[in-house]
């Protein structure tokens, strides 16, 4: 069956079914497939399918979720000659940078293309433009084409000697072929170092942590958006959060710092009233240790106009807050909008707070 088979893609765009062969290995060997897209559960996965399965692959796009090895891992260190186009999609935070994905791409001596899109925890610095050169670039002659979006943490841990962007932007001065940006920041309430860095054009769907030094630009291909700092985020921030991501779908907010500038009704730069932020496309909102600020922020009609059919997840507490106990005009335009999801074991709500949202469901 499929004798000749030169392509197969096992990578579905509308679900997330993805296939392990750490329990159930291959039965099945192609010396005649040349491209091959896939998700799978763990690294020991992807491993496992360079490993002899098909040895004349040339294209290998795979995308990984989980961020921890199924099983101890024997590094191979045998050559994939054949591979020319290497994909590597893994968001999940991976402490195996260092020794298992850059190994494995010393095995890719003939690479000509490599997309890297990552997010690391690191103990020995950023992944930055040096990082990148001499352990990557470095071991692929033939590399003509590198995209890449990496965000790498670190822990601080008293250290005083802490790289600027500017310091980090720096590294990536002999990047010729490609425009990169770096944003790096610092956490010192969970003592975490945090660095940004891509090559554009930016085509991946997802960007997290994003923090207020997030530089702007156009994301057209981005739909998930997670935001973090230990800054408060002000109507400024949202305003370029909505400007920079106009198909934004899925935006998840974690701060816990109340707003500064919440009372001061007229932007920064001019005497105008502060705009109303607008998010057409979005169908999800999230909110994991927010102020209630940040709440308010998307509930009150006079901030942000939500779409219909978004769903809501917070916590219950909170959002009786911001309402008023689900009677406060200013928030119940969208209010009801929203289908509210709720966690929490709530024994008694108050009459009439299923009206006062599109719909309510205990999850």
């Amino acid at each position: 069956m499929f004798t000749n088979l030169q392509y197969l893609n096992l990578n579905p765009f509308l679900c997330d079914q993805r296939t392990s062969f750490v329990y159930s290995p291959l039965t099945v060997f192609s010396s005649t497939l040349l491209e091959l897209h896939v998700k799978v559960n763990f690294i020991n996965d992807c491993l496992y399918l360079l490993d002899g399965c098909f040895n004349q692959l040339r294209t290998f796009c795979v995308d990984i979720v989980f961020s921890i090895p199924r099983s101890p891992i024997k590094i191979n260190k045998e050559k994939l000659p054949s591979l020319r186009c290497f994909s590597l999609y893994y968001l999940s935070n991976i402490r195996f940078y260092d020794t298992i994905i850059i190994p494995l791409l010393h095995r890719m001596s003939n690479l000509e293309q490599l997309s890297l899109y990552l997010s690391v925890n690191r103990n020995n610095g950023f992944a930055d433009g040096v990082d990148l050169q001499q352990n990557i670039i470095n071991y692929l002659p033939r590399l003509n084409q590198f995209r890449f979006k990496i965000r790498s943490t670190i822990l601080l841990n008293d250290q005083t000697d802490l790289l600027s962007n500017e310091n980090i932007q720096h590294t990536f001065k002999d990047f010729s072929n490609s425009q990169i940006i770096s944003c790096a920041n610092y956490f010192l309430e969970s003592n975490k170092g945090q660095c940004h860095i891509y090559s554009c054009p930016f085509t991946i769907r997802s960007y997290e942590n994003i923090a207020n030094n997030f530089p702007g630009g156009l994301f057209t291909c981005v739909c998930n958006v997670s935001l973090f700092d230990e800054r408060p985020f002000e109507h400024e921030f949202f305003l370029r959060i909505a400007q920079s991501f106009p198909f934004i779908k899925k935006l998840s907010i974690n701060n816990r710092k109340a707003q500064k500038n919440k009372q001061n009704r007229k932007l920064k730069n001019n005497n105008q009233d502060l705009l109303i932020i607008e998010y057409p496309y979005l169908k999800w909102l999230g909110f994991d240790e927010a102020h209630d600020d940040y709440v308010e922020q998307f509930l009150l009609g006079t901030k942000t106009c939500l779409p219909s059919n978004v769903d809501l997840l917070i916590d219950y507490k909170p959002l009786k807050r911001v309402t008023h106990n689900f009677r406060r005009k200013t928030t119940q335009n969208n209010c009801a909008k929203v289908r509210y999801r709720c966690w929490e074991k709530i024994s008694r709500f108050p009459k009439h707070f299923k009206d006062y949202f599109l719909e309510t469901t205990n999850v």
